[in-house]
């Protein structure tokens, strides 16, 4: 049985990186950083959570297969190794 331990972070596929990160910001209060080896990535931070954006179109690896704008996905931490 795996242990799953809590959630390490969401992913939304975004339209526009820049207007989303500008609204979270402005009207929920959450900071903008980048993250990753000059790639461009985009997260909101809020509290100790995190929300990684992607752009339609230009996901990073890995994704959830069929991405459109609106859909999420999130990552878990497990105490199980996967293989």
């Amino acid at each position: 049985m795996i242990k799953i331990s809590g959630i390490d972070h969401f992913v939304l596929t975004v339209k526009d990186i820049e207007a989303t990160c500008a609204f979270y910001e402005r009207v929920l209060g959450m900071v903008v950083v980048a993250f990753g080896p000059g790639n461009g990535r985009r997260a909101l931070l809020f509290g100790n959570q995190r929300i990684n954006l992607h752009q339609t179109g230009l996901e990073f690896e890995p994704n959830a297969e069929k991405t459109i704008p609106g859909s999420a996905d999130f990552c878990l931490i497990t105490e199980t190794p996967l293989a």
